[in-house]
């Protein structure tokens, strides 16, 4: 790793730790005066889903940037307006934003009888789902910029420096190390969807630790993102695996008892391919859920303890950020790790899944 590459990991370490104080400001669950800090609100605020992109609070004024709201009823068909018509309680159109219940945080709408029900469909923009789309966009940005600068050199120039250096070691370190030792054969069939994982999941953890807009959306800490993701994988395994996979699947070389008249290990391998991506997907969410989890308690501590004397409470401070900056530093690495090791596991799921028949 060339002193380019060195310093930029370096300003990225500092900018994040730097940040590590401002998510409880940003957040929506601060308190006021002499309240106490709800800290399971704060957590959940920042971990969850939401209509609008919360950037910051300044006195009694909180700045968001409102997110489209596209919802479809059986009375009264497609609807879209902007979240903001949906500030503080307020209706719009019949639709208003839970407070409580089963539908807590959803949109819901009033129909003519007074029940209030979920729509028949609603495809809003959420806070996920628009971080999603800038991470893909900052993703497809980076890898044309770095596209760029390799069209326009030869193969005898030197060896790229700075940023282009530091992701071609990471195509490398993947496709090397990754993709070709653990799928085997074929495997540049399936080197552009496990570089793409492993770049949106190392991006998307990267930014949720990213505490002000564009950055803090809870991308991979969400469940239905990586159950995606592992879907993806499921697909990639089981509608590409050779025959003789799907023969060890459905008639695996065992003692005939085993599989006939009950069949007993076709049912545990059709239940292991299921299991899989389960594994991939609770994995990645649980890990990066937690991360960000143990960030927003470790920075209240400061607010929780301010009322306890100048003692305590600085004490506490000191305490609160030391340990936060450790935490920013960790999950900077699990943010890397997570990514590499969902790639890996992927690509040995491919890799057993392309077995061919071995003469005895």
């Amino acid at each position: 790793m060339n002193n380019h590459t060195i310093r930029t990991y370096l300003l990225t370490v500092l900018l994040c730790m730097m940040g590590a104080c401002l998510p409880v400001h940003a957040s929506s669950g601060h308190a006021d005066e002499g309240e106490p800090v709800n800290i399971k609100e704060i957590i959940f605020d920042h971990i969850g889903d939401a209509y609008e992109w919360h950037v910051a609070t300044i006195g009694d004024k909180h700045i968001s940037i409102p997110l489209p709201v596209i919802v479809y009823s059986q009375e009264k068909g497609l609807n879209a307006f902007l979240s903001s018509h949906l500030h503080h309680g307020h209706s719009y159109e019949g639709f208003h934003i839970a407070t409580e219940g089963d539908y807590k945080g959803k949109v819901v709408e009033t129909l003519s009888t007074g029940e209030v029900k979920r729509p028949m469909l609603d495809l809003s923009l959420t806070k996920i789902a628009a971080g999603i789309v800038l991470n893909s966009l900052l993703l497809v940005t980076i890898i044309l910029c770095v596209s760029r600068w390799y069209r326009r050199r030869e193969a005898s120039d030197d060896a790229p420096r700075g940023f282009v250096g530091m992701i071609e070691m990471l195509i490398m370190m993947v496709y090397d190390g990754i993709i070709k030792p653990s799928v085997g054969k074929d495997y540049e069939r399936y080197a552009p969807y496990l570089l793409t994982a492993f770049f949106f999941i190392f991006l998307s953890n990267l930014m949720g630790l990213v505490p002000i807009f564009p950055g803090g959306a809870n991308v991979t800490g969400n469940i239905a993102i990586t159950l995606v993701l592992a879907i993806c994988t499921f697909l990639a395994v089981n509608l590409f695996g050779t025959r003789e996979y799907w023969r060890e699947v459905l008639w695996p070389d065992v003692p005939m008892w085993m599989k006939c008249p009950v069949p007993l290990m076709p049912v545990i391998e059709i239940f292991g391919l299921f299991t899989k991506p389960f594994a991939l997907t609770v994995r990645l969410f649980a890990n990066i859920m937690a991360g960000h989890s143990v960030i927003l308690a470790l920075v209240c501590i400061i607010f929780v303890t301010h009322s306890m004397g100048a003692l305590i409470s600085g004490s506490m401070t000191v305490v609160s950020v030391l340990f936060t900056i450790f935490m920013n530093c960790l999950e900077l690495l699990v943010a890397f790790i997570q990514a590499y090791v969902f790639t890996m596991l992927s690509a040995v799921f491919i890799g057993m899944s392309r077995v061919e028949h071995h003469e005895k």
